[in-house]
């Protein structure tokens, strides 16, 4: 839409994870780094965690294309499945036949079988695992079982688990305790600092060839800010920045267009802890008199209790309803 306006050779902020606008923060070289650590020296299980939009799919794209030249990669992205789905879905991914009525112990023989016969090519094995927080916990405890295939020197098929931070709240169970200790290199993914906003944003536009500014430094901080670092975020900031930018054929983004935007892309965002501040402020003085009331209440109950007859002139007063007069009627006499 605003490409040929601002000279771009394609949209630099889609929310597709491309791997060819992807960004290599000091805090996404350190996840490579610790994730492909945790795979080496004979380690088994690696954890790549990080909030919604921080970057791990992505992420996990260039895992890939960082895997060492010998080795067969499994990915699995639906990992809503059982048991025995999980072992036919690595049979698929690493091309082993099998009948659709095989039963769990067949299955498990052709992988063992697949992973010693890698081994001996000089293969390594590895299952990348996406969104893994949903994983079951019987289907966690099968990949622990499955890396128990090794050798004397190392494991025969290495794990990466990729998830939202419920995936450690998971991990912490006391049922799944075996699993958690297999993890040889846990990594979180946080959010960008805004310096690395700017980073973030310029690299993009160079990847679709503008090299030359296009977002005012007011914009930088109004985007860094809104977003709170979140990539995923920021690139709906900055698409829609383009977007309103072009329609009102400006050639910069100014701090007031940033602004806009990001009000009417996040605004979804803030509207709960909005609702909460305004209801507060309303109702403030119905707050205070609750409070006011129970505090003279509590007054009046220690009076009572330490034997003090005499009155306590505060607490007379919160009965301010007035009194009903009623005219006494004698009592019958019982003949």
């Amino acid at each position: 839409m605003y490409q040929d306006f601002f000279r771009l050779s394609e949209s630099p902020f889609a929310i597709v994870p491309n791997p060819k606008f992807y960004f290599l923060s000091e805090r996404h070289k350190e996840a490579l780094s610790h994730v492909l650590s945790g795979i080496e020296d004979g380690g088994g299980l690696a954890l790549l965690t990080g909030e919604v939009g921080t970057g791990k799919t992505t992420t996990m794209k260039a895992l890939l294309e960082r895997m060492p030249e010998q080795s067969q990669v499994a990915t699995i992205l639906n990992p809503s499945v059982s048991v025995l789905e999980l072992m036919q879905t690595l049979c698929d991914e690493m091309g082993i036949e099998y009948a659709r009525d095989d039963g769990f112990k067949p299955l498990n023989d052709a992988i063992s079988a697949k992973l010693h016969d890698n081994d001996q090519q000089g293969i390594q094995t590895i299952l990348l695992v996406d969104e893994a927080q949903h994983l079951m916990p019987d289907v966690l405890e099968q990949l622990r079982l499955l890396t128990n295939i090794e050798t004397s020197q190392r494991k025969l098929l290495k794990v990466i688990l990729i998830g939202q931070p419920e995936l450690q709240e998971m991990l912490r169970q006391q049922h799944l305790r075996q699993l958690a200790q297999r993890i040889t290199a846990r990594y979180h993914l946080m959010p960008l600092t805004a310096q690395e906003v700017r980073q973030y944003i310029l690299h993009r536009l160079s990847c679709a060839d503008r090299l030359d500014p296009l977002f005012d430094d007011g914009a930088f901080k109004v985007i860094a800010r809104d977003s709170g670092g979140i990539p995923r975020l920021i690139n709906l900031v900055c698409d829609q920045s383009l977007k309103m930018a072009h329609r009102d054929s400006k050639q910069r983004i100014t701090a007031k267009i940033a602004t806009k935007a990001s009000k009417e892309v996040l605004h979804w965002q803030s509207v709960s802890s909005h609702s909460e501040r305004h209801g507060f402020m309303r109702y403030w003085p119905v707050y205070l008199g609750a409070i006011g009331g129970a505090a003279l209440l509590a007054v009046a109950i220690r009076w009572g209790l330490d034997g003090n007859t005499s009155p306590a002139p505060t607490v007379a007063n919160i009965n301010t309803a007035p009194q009903v007069q009623t005219e006494r009627v004698p009592a019958p006499t019982v003949k």
